[in-house]
Formats: C-alpha cells, sequence, structure tokens
C-alpha cells in the first residue's frame, strides 16, 4: 500500500519473543517491508504459548504470536551454518533497518555487531535490544518483562501493603515501553540518514528502557526521601480510590463472571457528589470522611462502606449513573467486554479482524496510533513458520531455484 508513510522502508527482523517483534509489527503496521527471520531449531516460544485457536495445535495458531506478527514475510534460517550466515549477510545488504533483540554474546557469535553489518551496508541502521546494555557487568545477562518489572522497581511498588510484591502480572515492559522506545530511535535513526545519507548503531538497552516511566517514583526519593512502595489501588491524592464489587454478571459463580467498577474521588467535590449518588447514607456524612486527609486516614472503613454501596448494583449501570454524576467511575473489564460489548473500541474501529488459513478469523489489536494522510493498517495476518521463505530467496535475494533447493537439503532453509 504506497499511501503508507513507511511503504519502501526494508526491515531485516532478526528478533524473537516480544520487544523486537512489536516494534516490528509497528513499522509493518505503517507499510515497511518486514522480513522475519526463524529458527525451526530453535522456535520461538511464542509459538508454544498460549492463548491457542481452539481445538488446533502446532507452531501457528499462538494468539500470542499472531497478534505482534502481522503484516510480516516469514523465512526460517539455520544462522548456525556458513550458508545460514551468507544469507543474513545478503538480507542485511538489502534491509535499512537491522533489528535483533538477542544477547550480545549471540549478536557477537553470529558476526552480527554493526561494524560487521556497516561494512556490508553502509546505510544500515542497526537495532540492538539488549536486556541490560553492551557493557556492563550484566551484560549477558537475559530475560524477559517478568524479570524486567522485579529488577527495575514495578514489582516493589505492585501489589497490597503488607503483602509480598505480585508484579504486574505480564511482561509489561515488552509491550509498550521497549518497542515504543526503539520505534522512536529508529524513526529519528531514519531522519538523520535522510539528511545525511549515513547509517548508525542503535541501543536501547531494555533495563534503561523500562527504569524510565518510573521518573516519579525516583524523584519522590531523591527529593523527599521517601521510597514509594505497594499500595494496592490507592493514590495518595485520591480517596475513594479503588475497585468495588458489583452484582455477578450471572449466578454461575465463575471468576469471570465477577463485575468491579472502578470509582476515584480526587476531589471533595467528587466525593459529595458519590454522597448523594448512594442516597446520602449516614456513615457517609461523618466528619471522619468530610476532607480528602481524612478520608486517607479512615480509608479502610470508607472502602468497606462504598463495597457494601455496590455489592447489588449492576456495574454498566452503575458506571454510567456515577459519571453522570460527576464521579469518575469505569467498569473493570474483561477480554472479551472489550471484544463484544465496548461501545467506543466498537465505534472507533480499534480492533482488526484477520482471517488466518489455520487460525481462521481473528482478532488482532489495530494500530496503536492513526495519521490523518496515511494511516496505517494490519495488511496481512501474522505468518506461518517459514511461509515466505522460498518468496524471500527469490524475489528479494535472487536465489534460483537450484539455489533454493540445495539450501533446502543442507538445512539452511526450512
Amino acid at each position: 500500500m504506497s499511501n503508507l508513510p513507511l511503504a519502501g522502508l526494508k526491515i531485516a527482523d532478526f528478533s524473537w519473543f516480544g520487544a523486537g517483534p512489536i516494534c516490528a509489527l509497528h513499522l509493518a503496521t505503517y507499510g515497511a517491508t518486514v522480513v522475519r527471520i526463524e529458527s525451526e531449531t530453535r522456535i520461538d516460544s511464542l509459538r508454544t504459548i498460549a492463548p491457542m485457536a481452539k481445538d488446533k495445535t502446532g507452531y501457528n495458531v499462538s494468539g500470542y504470536f499472531n497478534n505482534f506478527n502481522a503484516g510480516k514475510l516469514d523465512i526460517t534460517l539455520n544462522l548456525n551454518t556458513a550458508q545460514g550466515l551468507e544469507i543474513a549477510t545478503q538480507l542485511v545488504a538489502w534491509a535499512d533497518v537491522f533489528l535483533t533483540n538477542f544477547t550480545p554474546r549471540v549478536v557477537e557469535r553470529w558476526g552480527l555487531t554493526y561494524d560487521k553489518l556497516a561494512e556490508i551496508n553502509p546505510r544500515i541502521i542497526a537495532a540492538y535490544q539488549p536486556m541490560q546494555g553492551y557493557d556492563g557487568p550484566h551484560r549477558d545477562y537475559l530475560g524477559f518483562g517478568a524479570v524486567l518489572t522485579p529488577i527495575t522497581g514495578y514489582s516493589h511498588m505492585s501489589g497490597f501493603p503488607q503483602r509480598k510484591p505480585v508484579g504486574l502480572g505480564t511482561n509489561y515492559p515488552d509491550y509498550v515501553i521497549n518497542p515504543g522506545h526503539t520505534l522512536i530511535a529508529i524513526l529519528a535513526a531514519l531522519r538523520y540518514r535522510h539528511r545525511t545519507g549515513k547509517g548508525q548503531r542503535i541501543e536501547c538497552a531494555q533495563l534503561e528502557s523500562s527504569v524510565c516511566p518510573l521518573g516519579p517514583a525516583i524523584f519522590d526519593y531523591t527529593a523527599n526521601g521517601r521510597v514509594q512502595t505497594r499500595a494496592g489501588n490507592g493514590l495518595p491524592n485520591a480517596a475513594p480510590h479503588n475497585a468495588f464489587k458489583c452484582r455477578p454478571l450471572s449466578d454461575a459463580g465463575r471468576p469471570m463472571d465477577e463485575r468491579w467498577v472502578a470509582i476515584a474521588c480526587f476531589s471533595d467535590a467528587e466525593w459529595q457528589a458519590l454522597v448523594e449518588a448512594m442516597g446520602k447514607p449516614a456513615w457517609a456524612l461523618d466528619a471522619k470522611f468530610s476532607t480528602l486527609a481524612a478520608r486517607k486516614t479512615n480509608e479502610p472503613e470508607l472502602d468497606a462502606g462504598v463495597s457494601a454501596w455496590t455489592a447489588d448494583k449492576d456495574a454498566y449501570d452503575l458506571m454510567r449513573d456515577l459519571q453522570s454524576s460527576g464521579v469518575p467511575a469505569g467498569v473493570v473489564q474483561s477480554a472479551r467486554e472489550l471484544l463484544d460489548v465496548d461501545e467506543h473500541l466498537k465505534a472507533r474501529g480499534y480492533y482488526a479482524y484477520l482471517d488466518h488459513p489455520e487460525t481462521g478469523r481473528a482478532a488482532y489489536d489495530g494500530p496503536p496510533f492513526k495519521l490523518s494522510k496515511t494511516p496505517g493498517a494490519l495488511r496481512s495476518p501474522a505468518p506461518q513458520l517459514g511461509q515466505h521463505t522460498e518468496y524471500v530467496c527469490k524475489e528479494i535475494l535472487g536465489l534460483t531455484d537450484e539455489q533454493i533447493a540445495d539450501l533446502l537439503v543442507e538445512g539452511v532453509l526450512a
């Protein structure tokens, strides 16, 4: 699609798991040609992780993998062979951007360091996402977002007081922070190359990228000597500020049938509006709830009173009533509700429904931002493992049928 802003840009995506592939996904969404390089001997584990399409098995049916790899071409290549590394160098010569999140040790073993790539393609922009950087005592440590959350401090602040840290329940830095920072860096490097004709090396250490959003906690310590810790759903400048249980969706008693509504009062006016909505119960009129400071002091009792009031109410009706009264409130939605119930996301057409040869029609996350003149689009579902090996070898690298057959026999391609 020539009207996409990155049409004509060529990406050699040597990454795996989350942070790298998600960055490359955004590049593909806005028009870049992304060739995803995979190994059949060391399968990207995201291909094996649930959720899987119902009653399906194999490497091509993981919703986890497919959601992060739409719009890409896929080639299986054995980089532990000399011929495999030769194919890799041909892809580098073709590409505008090289992307990897392998450890420095693996990058160096395969000879994919920037100095080597620049010899092949002086205009290459090489983006590296090492876990903790290319120098320092932890340069060769590896891990995922679930490792980053404890070592960066997120887990220390996640959970409830007097309980052990629970983390974020997900590989949070992998989805937004790391790929987002790398994407911005690639676009900046492309602008620099457009002006100067020169490529460059990008190092986005996932550790440092993940620490950035914790600025307020760092500032609180440096300015006030205060170490922020677990506060559950609470905030120092709001009360109530919590999720309150509502009437279940049904009487089945399953956890998925639970309904919750988040309520937040940042001012006395919002609190008074909530009191009015609750029908001015006697407990809420007590002086110990009349100011924010007083409500914070008596927060457990405050939350218990609000919880008793919400327990028999429908979450969506309650949300609408509170919002119309000027009280910030929102239903704690499940994945099903985001897809099937949320009117706003439906009206905006956020989720893209694509037809995959093995999983059938499925929902994918849509473009994360919209450009008025050159909007992004998911052009194809995630590729099957090695789906485009022949196409990439013939149409991009110019190999003959005989050469491709020999490489398949020798185990270089799969």
